[in-house]
């Protein structure tokens, strides 16, 4: 009877052990975690899962745009008409799966974890405000890839790009190796200098953020979107138990909550900071990329004539508005100006009684 109680005892705790493992990895997966949001941009806490492929349209509908398809998911609801956020900040973190940021706002499961990028709001943001130029940047500093638009060309031209220029910023006064506690990671190592120099971008970000305050009060928003990749490259040196890549790991965490507390200051409160947590994409990703020093400013970047965008999705939307409001107003002045023409004097007014009897007094 012992013998059998003791098997029974082991294959219950056999089982019980699988489904916490089935627990854990069903929790502990790709994410995307929203660290801060104005008070009207309603996310919803839940474990609703999220498409890769569905996130620029959240980013599209959290800046007020409209989207080719509607979004039926329930982690986001609909906001005022006449009101957006004056920024929005994506940050897509590879080699991981989830980070320690309990001051998010909300957080969500996600699934299918395809490449995407921001291209489509970037452009949407660049033809609604073209005459306000916004800030757009997209930045992979690990692949030196690097997308900017309007005011973003003369904020961040100071800004270290490539890897050569931004290990040169982390050797000169006020770089982050000075305040970071770098515990086992180390100053000479290639991996480690990457991790350091992503970080060492995100405080560049907020410095000349802060000396151009100015943008973050005007009438366009901005939109922001990095990708960082320096702990799937700790990952895959040092393994995901090693004591680099645990440091990494909070370190990483600290810097993006303080980031996204940064930001949403300068945008005085009204700024989305979304972070995109994911082991690893299924395919590669590709990208157009424009020089930081490019200082020709044209409408459109893939023609040399300086010709506008192609309609979008909202061309029709517009060109009802335009076309029934002209045959309203025709319409408004061939009615007033038929009644106009056919007024009797007579009987309109007490003017034109006072006019005529003061005619035949004179």
């Amino acid at each position: 009877m012992r013998v059998k109680k003791n098997e029974e005892y082991f294959i219950y705790s056999k089982f019980y052990s699988h489904y916490l493992i089935f627990l854990h990895t069903g929790v502990c997966g790709d994410t995307l975690s929203v660290l801060q949001a104005p008070g009207f941009v309603s996310f919803q806490r839940g474990d609703w899962p999220v498409s890769g492929e569905k996130i620029p349209d959240i980013v599209a509908l959290t800046m007020g745009f409209s989207v080719p398809e509607d979004l039926s998911w329930p982690g986001l609801l609909a906001g005022p008409l006449f009101q957006r956020p004056r920024a929005n900040v994506l940050v897509v973190v590879r080699g991981v799966d989830d980070l320690d940021l309990p001051q998010s706002v909300a957080s969500y499961p996600l699934e299918n974890p395809v490449p995407f990028t921001l291209d489509s709001v970037a452009e949407t943001v660049h033809s609604l405000f073209a005459e306000d130029t916004p800030v757009v940047l997209q930045l992979a500093p690990s692949e030196e890839r690097l997308y900017m638009l309007g005011k973003a060309n003369a904020v961040f031209e100071d800004l270290p790009v490539t890897l050569q220029q931004i290990r040169a910023r982390l050797s000169q006064d006020g770089s982050v190796l000075s305040s970071l506690p770098l515990n086992s990671l180390s100053r000479n190592a290639e991996a480690d200098l990457l991790f350091l120099s992503e970080v060492q971008v995100l405080h560049d970000i907020t410095a000349l953020l802060q000396r151009h305050r100015h943008l973050a009060k005007d009438h366009s928003p901005d939109l922001y979107s990095l990708e960082l990749s320096g702990l799937e490259e700790l990952s895959r040196l040092y393994g995901k138990d090693s004591p680099q890549y645990r440091d990494a790991k909070a370190i990483l965490a600290s810097v993006l909550q303080k980031f996204a507390e940064d930001i949403y200051g300068l945008y005085g409160n009204s700024a989305v900071v979304e972070v995109v947590t994911v082991k690893t994409f299924e395919a590669p990703l590709t990208r157009r990329s424009r020089s930081i020093l490019e200082s020709k400013q044209i409408s459109n970047p893939g023609s040399p004539y300086n010709l506008a965008y192609k309609y979008n999705f909202q061309y029709a939307v517009i060109f009802n508005i335009v076309l029934w409001l002209m045959i309203a107003l025709a319409l408004a002045v061939i009615v007033v100006s038929y009644n106009l023409w056919n007024m009797d004097p007579g009987y309109d007014s007490i003017i034109y009684r006072m006019t005529n009897q003061k005619i035949r007094m004179d």
